[in-house]
């Protein structure tokens, strides 16, 4: 009787460490890639805010991302800097329902004007004031801060969110249908 109850003790340690194991596998499979911003590197001035100091092109980088769950209905992005010195970071872009059928945004896709986001996806207020991609502009002196470029997959095709959400409320509805994030973290200061 002890040895079979050893042996099923094993075959269960050995079934939930099976499924822990495709579940990490799962969730690092979902990935983001650019070949604009890099994990750990600066944040060339073609992507950096113009204005308030900082004299970057202010565009949005181009983003792909590959690996998403299965039951991914549509996507939305967001750039955040936690170091900003305001109590709750920076929202500088937010882009939600994106098509589940679009893996990629070409650089640029931030300006509204250029009309090179998916059809139906939506631009929300960032901290700025504005909808749109608004670069890093940390303050002078300040070391590097964190920027968060991350890639929401999620489980529904849109957002229920109003015109003058904030960034804060929209992030709040992407928490509340994630399936799976995808990030890439990269650095700038001046």
């Amino acid at each position: 009787m002890s040895l079979s109850r050893n042996r099923f003790r094993t075959a269960f340690v050995v079934a939930i460490g099976a499924l822990a194991s495709a579940g990490s596998a799962s969730a690092q499979r979902f990935s983001a890639t650019s070949p604009d911003i890099h994990p750990g590197r600066k944040i060339a001035a073609a992507q950096v805010f113009n204005g308030m100091g900082c004299t970057g092109n202010n565009i949005s980088p181009a983003l792909e991302w590959h690996g998403a769950p299965v039951k991914t209905k549509s996507y939305a992005i967001t750039a955040y800097d936690p170091d900003a010195p305001t109590g709750s970071g920076w929202w500088h872009w937010v882009v939600y329902d994106i098509p589940a059928n679009v893996t990629k945004l070409p650089a640029g896709a931030g300006d509204g004007s250029k009309h090179l986001l998916p059809q139906g996806a939506v631009q929300g207020d960032t901290d700025f004031g504005i909808a749109g991609y608004g670069g890093p502009c940390p303050p002078a002196g300040d070391t590097p801060h964190h920027y968060h470029f991350t890639v929401f997959a999620l489980d529904t095709d849109k957002l229920d969110i109003p015109a003058s959400a904030t960034a804060a409320y929209v992030g709040f509805n992407l928490h509340a249908h994630t399936l799976a994030k995808a990030e890439i973290v990269a650095l700038y200061g001046r």
